[in-house]
């Protein structure tokens, strides 16, 4: 007797999952888990399967409580993940698996049909079984879906400004994160700096998911930001996609030309559709004021009113531990006895600073008001002790910390030298350290500040506090960025508006450590050579810009004698004075002598 047909595919079809979100994030908290061989893998197993058994869909975490091994921990990490995913995605955001996922209920669907044997005792039931049976139909199988953002979400803008820095000519290859944000926010209807009410995610979050996603480049610190050659094609997609709705007609009315053949105001020149779509789309910005080479002034990324900011003093940590801990509380003592509002906090440069921050309101349903913004004012202040100028010019610290307090963007540096005149039982004369002080601001450009002790200096910071306060207090406060500046306005007394780096930039373009240019650690190296400053080793680096290129000079050399001279007729300075022979010579011998110098 032949055998019975074999059956093929399922008796019943699974039923699609209510909830794939949550099953997506819980598997991938569980697989992260069972890499770092935690026990919460079998935590997250076990409210998986029960999740997998609920036939009903669930629209937040707190809801998923009802379901057994779901607890406080899970349904909280829940809805912060479904936070920021209707910040990435939009409010409106579908509620599906991200990525091409498909979990389903119960068992996992396998690609490969299944098989049932029937007995050959019972041959011809089978058969007429076999026979009553209608083909099922085969499942096609869905190709996995890539990420791709929801118009006017935080993804969308910041690939699109991307793309839009990426394509002009005068671009850096990267953006900053300020730049990013104040770029981005015209194109997107959440806030980049500023959460919602109840929601603790802003816009910005979305910037994380393209990076895992591979689609954003994150380097250098402070951070710089690119499109990777994915997120490239994806940001093209995108504006093909918006072109089309153009052509379509479907653009909203207030980003569509008026005339049926858009015109450049400034040539007078038909735009082509590409430009066109950049011009509705991402804003225009050539042609906006000065002829077809003006630029647009950039927008900032906030303001701060009259009235609605306060001045506040800004105090290194390190001021206030570590030491004598007598002298430190003092410090604090004599500022809270005085009335001035202070803040202690990290600072890469300076000892003291001032800041500008903004007046926050509580929000109804918050627990804590919204982060306030800081502005940082154009005064920095660098405080030594005697004994701590005389040990910072010994190991080379006072050259640096004064290069970085040039280079950190503010204009009004001050060195505070506090027990001034008292140079007695310290390793160098006191003609030495009072020279130092008086090249300090004749030469740098720095004022220098005496005080005979911490009452004194304490006293200084409460006058530029009070000072201060009345100097901006009546002003409009722009935020700008640390490029732009470099190439501000000086300081008007009597304008209404003043150009300020946010703290955050400041602080962060201040750091210590951060990835350094071969640029910048030549003049780091070249600057620990007795006798070369910071302007005669920026004078090096305008001829000589690497290592290398100096290297490759003295090899050109005919003669040790020439080697020596090289450099000798470099101008540096104000008063642009030869670099001269012994320095040149010196420099020669460090570079070009093959073993240990004599």
């Amino acid at each position: 007797m032949a055998a019975a047909p074999q059956r093929l595919g399922r008796k019943k079809p699974v039923p699609a999952c209510p909830n794939p979100l949550f099953v997506q994030w819980l598997t991938e908290w569980r697989d992260e888990a069972a890499e770092k061989g935690k026990k919460t893998q079998f935590v997250y197993q076990r409210a998986l399967g029960s999740l997998r058994r609920y036939p009903l869909p669930l629209h937040s975490g707190r809801e998923a409580a009802i379901l057994q091994h779901f607890g406080d921990g899970i349904c909280r990490r829940l809805d912060e993940r479904l936070e920021r995913h209707h910040a990435e995605q939009g409010a409106d955001a579908p509620f599906e698996a991200v990525g091409g996922a498909n979990p389903i209920m119960g068992r996992q669907e396998s690609d490969t049909p299944s098989t049932e044997h029937h007995s050959s005792n019972n041959s011809s039931a089978s058969q007429t079984a076999h026979e009553d049976l209608e083909p099922l139909p085969t499942r096609k199988h869905r190709a996995p879906r890539g990420y791709v953002p929801a118009p006017r979400s935080g993804g969308y803008a910041v690939l699109l400004s991307l793309y839009k820095d990426s394509m002009s000519p005068h671009s850096r290859g990267f953006l900053t994160k300020p730049e990013l944000q104040r770029a981005a926010q015209p194109l997107c209807d959440k806030s980049f700096t500023l959460s919602d009410p109840g929601n603790r995610y802003t816009a910005w979050a979305s910037v994380g998911t393209l990076i895992r996603k591979e689609l954003v480049l994150k380097t250098n610190v402070p951070a710089r930001y690119s499109l990777t050659p994915q997120g490239l094609a994806l940001a093209q997609k995108l504006v093909a996609v918006e072109q089309a709705m153009i052509s379509g007609g479907r653009v909203p009315e207030s980003e569509t030309p008026q005339s049926t053949e858009p015109m450049d105001p400034a040539g007078g020149e038909k735009l082509s559709p590409e430009r066109q779509l950049l011009d509705s789309v991402l804003g225009r910005q050539e042609g906006a004021a000065g002829g077809s080479e003006g630029q647009r002034p950039p927008n900032p990324e906030f303001m701060l009113r009259p009235g609605l900011f306060d001045i506040i003093l800004c105090v290194d940590f390190i001021e206030t531990m570590g030491g004598p801990g007598a002298r430190k509380q003092d410090l604090l003592a004599e500022l809270q006895r005085n009335a001035v509002p202070f803040d202690v906090r990290k600072l890469h440069v300076g000892d003291f600073m001032w800041v500008a921050r903004e007046r926050v309101q509580p929000c109804p349903g918050q627990l804590h008001p919204p982060p306030a913004r800081e502005l940082a004012l154009d005064y920095v202040v660098e405080r030594k002790r005697m004994a701590d100028l005389c040990g910072s010019i010994i190991d080379g610290r006072f050259r640096e910390q004064k290069f970085r307090l040039r280079r950190c963007g503010l204009r009004h540096p001050i060195y505070l030298l506090e027990d001034s005149g008292s140079a007695q039982h310290l390793s160098l004369p006191e003609s030495t350290l009072q020279q130092a002080a008086t090249s300090t601001q004749v030469v740098d450009g720095f004022f220098v500040k005496r005080t005979h002790d911490l009452r004194e200096s304490v006293a200084y910071l409460t006058i530029m506090t009070r000072h201060l306060s009345r100097l901006y207090g009546s002003k409009t406060l722009v935020s700008c960025t640390k490029e732009e500046s470099q190439g501000r306005s000086p300081f008007q007394p009597y304008s209404d508006c003043c150009t300020l780096m946010t703290f955050q930039e400041f602080n962060e373009g201040a750091v210590k450590n951060k990835a350094q240019t071969v640029r910048e650690v030549f003049a780091r190296q070249l600057m620990q050579v007795s006798g070369v400053s910071g302007e005669k080793a920026a004078a090096i680096l305008e001829r000589y810009s690497t290592p290398a290129s100096l290297l490759a000079a003295y090899s050109a050399c005919p003669d040790p004698k020439s080697r020596d001279k090289l450099l000798s007729t470099i101008k540096c300075g104000k008063l642009q004075r030869n670099l001269g022979p012994a320095l040149s010579r010196t420099l020669s011998q460090l570079y070009c002598s093959p073993g240990p110098l004599s």
